[in-house]
């Protein structure tokens, strides 16, 4: 029979190979292409520092509790993804390999060494010389020479040198203070080459006195899975000083991965496996660079010169419901206001805490912090504000990965500003996007709520797609206020009757939700869940929806990355369908809908369905209650399950395939359509016309 389940780290590689799609899809402009094999390579690299990193120490400290869904043990896990990774590294190589080419009919070219003219190696060996040598460090390693520590990520030139007694390797960093891209002297095309690939070259003259056997490169990738409540059992230590120690440490744990480019032999490898505790099995080969982050460079090169070869310019657009001319605080009072990134701008709700922080008749701003941009202007407001002598309590989450660092400088300028700066309860990360305005209005108080579905950071407002609900219902504001009333002394919220609110009244009300469509289903009513995530791999929640599809409910998902439930499954999963779409921009909001027509619950959240959400964080989720932006939500998800261009359907062996139109439908891409729907609407709304928004007929696809 075949199995409902999936693994999770197998799941993510699946959403990983629809990224590397995006980079063979010859419907994809050229150069967006060359950025989908950097993203995957960079999603790659985090995915073996923590996830990879983590089953790593499980197997180092005998923990073999299994994969609760699949019974893998993390010994049988990590076996599984090096040996898919092996699989997909070549494929990435290939893709790489062919943008190039294609790069040279425009006068693009990534050199190889050897195919330099006498002319032109000279002017490499010169350039080296003066520009590389006198930056570099190389060192001996052997009996007598220790082992030096290998930066994370970076690139190294090794060469096994000869020895009469024992391995001897020269190791130079290939990265430094110069830069990384080389020009060839040619005025009729840009010809580049990589440092690393120039330093390998001559490294011969580095190590001028030896013989060299054979040479590389190489990059190992380490560990970065810290465990942030180690430090933390010491109570007299501030969070913050935990987290920049633990910070250090990080940069320091051990290697999980090597990547090897060009011809390092046998005994060389096996002398570097040592010296890192490696397995021959964690050693990957690569062809194409092994760091593309150069990537951006060599775009922002062609992209003035060459737009076609990119995605259409696009700017998030004025939200057609929202007057420029009316204060924002005015407005979300009359009614509520939805924005969806990226077609629309994040700018009316930056207004709102402008507005706020000037406003004599507001009392407090409360927010939560989990990334924002380096040059936020978010926080900024909320600093106004501070300085304008407004209560400003702001919950900056220290633990959100790899924004650490960013969040402890903006918690040190909240402080003094003389903001309120929480860190959240211990052992819990704070994940929700909450915001709460309190005024006085006369006698009685106002609240104005935000909630939202991705993170308070304009730049991602551009790239991620999410949405953000602004209101003044009174229930939802008090019950905004009971959540950071709670984390204020770092207690949890455990019962609501409007928001759903995480570690304590979130999952368990999804479950009465589901069984109320159950129930339906059983009753002949017919049940309905629609889901829209980044990821499904909560048991429990999978398990109620097994149930929910063996009693008849029908469940529509949209879930872009991992999903450990299989669809389609015949008597098990067969009323439910999985899609997941990889666009130009990364699906990043989550809707869940439950029942139709007048018993249908619409929520938007900050959290997927997996544990570390529903269970060990502090997340929120909000019903949309508003008639008219319940339609919107709906037309949003209908829109997305009719996506056939860049949509894939999950197959019941777990496996997914692209969706195409059937014959006689028209091409539909969700996103360009949402792009071309708020540009629509913004035009009118400056015309001043009614809002008419022309929504193509088309045959519905898997419905």
């Amino acid at each position: 029979m075949t199995s409902c389940y999936d693994n999770r780290e197998l799941s993510w590689l699946k959403f990983n190979v629809r990224v590397l799609e995006e980079a063979r899809d010859k419907s994809v402009p050229l150069c967006e292409r060359l950025l989908f094999s950097q993203i995957f390579q960079s999603n790659l690299d985090e995915f073996f520092m923590i996830r990879v990193g983590s089953l790593c120490d499980r197997v180092l400290v005998d923990d073999n509790k299994e994969d609760n869904k699949t019974g893998m043990t993390p010994e049988e896990q990590l076996k599984a993804i090096y040996k898919r990774v092996k699989e997909l590294v070549p494929v990435k190589d290939e893709a790489y390999f062919n943008t190039i080419k294609e790069l040279e009919k425009i006068g693009i070219e990534h050199v190889k060494i050897s195919s330099l003219t006498a002319e032109e190696e000279g002017y490499l060996r010169a350039y080296f010389n003066s520009e590389i040598r006198p930056l570099i460090s190389p060192q001996v390693v052997d009996k007598r020479h220790p082992f030096p520590f290998l930066k994370n990520k970076e690139i190294y030139a090794v060469t096994h040198l000869e020895s009469k007694n024992s391995v001897k390797l020269g190791i130079i960093p290939a990265g430094g203070s110069f830069p990384r891209i080389i020009p060839l002297p040619d005025k009729s095309r840009f010809r580049f080459l990589l440092a690393e690939d120039v330093i390998l070259h001559y490294c011969g003259s580095v190590f001028e006195n030896y013989r060299l056997l054979d040479k590389a490169l190489i990059r190992i990738t380490r560990n970065a899975d810290i465990n942030m409540e180690e430090g933390l059992y010491d109570h007299e230590v501030d969070l913050r000083q935990v987290m920049e120690e633990l910070l250090k440490k990080r940069k320091k744990l051990a290697p999980v991965r090597l990547e090897i480019s060009g011809d390092l032999g046998k005994e060389a490898t096996e002398f570097l496996c040592r010296q890192l505790e490696l397995d021959s099995h964690q050693i990957c080969g690569c062809t194409a660079p092994l760091d593309m982050s150069f990537v951006f460079s060599l775009r922002n090169r062609i992209e003035k010169a060459h737009p076609e070869m990119f995605f259409e310019p696009v700017s998030p657009r004025h939200s057609a419901s929202i007057s420029r001319n009316v204060p924002m605080i005015s407005q979300i009072l009359r009614r509520d206001i939805l924005l969806s990134y990226p077609y629309e701008s994040i700018r009316p709700f930056i207004q709102l805490l402008i507005e706020a922080g000037n406003d004599p008749d507001v009392i407090s701003i409360k927010i939560t912090l989990y990334r924002v941009a380096s040059n936020s202007k978010i926080v900024e407001a909320l600093i106004n504000a501070a300085e304008n002598g407004k209560e400003v309590f702001v919950l900056v989450e220290l633990r959100a990965r790899f924004d650490e660092e960013n969040n402890i400088e903006w918690s040190k300028r909240l402080e003094r500003a003389g903001c309120k700066v929480m860190y959240g309860p211990e052992n819990l990360k704070v994940h929700s996007k909450l915001m709460l305005i309190t005024r006085k209005n006369g006698s009685e108080l106002q609240h104005i709520t935000q909630i939202g579905t991705g993170n308070y950071n304009e730049k991602t407002s551009e790239l991620y797609t999410d949405l953000s609900l602004m209101t003044a219902d009174p229930e939802i504001g008090e019950e905004a206020g009971t959540v950071f009333n709670a984390l204020s002394i770092g207690n949890l919220v455990e019962n609501t009757s409007h928001l759903l609110v995480a570690p304590l009244s979130l999952q368990n009300k999804i479950i009465d939700f589901i069984d109320v469509e159950i129930a339906a289903a059983r009753s002949g009513e017919g049940g309905y869940i629609g889901l829209k995530l980044n990821s499904l791999t909560d048991k429990i929640l999978i398990d109620k929806l097994i149930e929910a599809s063996c009693a008849g409910v029908k469940i529509e998902m949209v879930i872009r990355g991992i999903c450990c439930l299989v669809a389609g499954v015949p008597g098990m999963t067969e009323n439910i369908t999985v899609r997941s779409i990889v666009g130009r921009y990364l699906e990043h909001s989550r809707i869940y809908i439950f029942g139709k027509d007048n018993k249908q619950r619409i929520y938007i959240s900050s959290a997927d369905f997996m544990t570390r959400n529903t269970l060990r964080r502090v997340e929120v989720a909000a019903p949309v209650n508003s008639p008219e932006l319940r339609k919107r939500v709906l037309h949003i998800f209908d829109i997305m399950l009719r996506d056939n261009v860049k949509a894939r359907i999950q197959l019941p062996d777990g496996s997914y395939e692209r969706i195409s139109p059937a014959e006689g439908e028209e091409p539909l891409t969700a996103q360009q359509y949402f792009i071309d729907e708020a540009a629509e609407a913004a035009a009118s709304a400056a015309l001043k016309k009614p809002v008419k928004v022309k929504v193509r007929r088309r045959k519905k696809v898997g419905r």
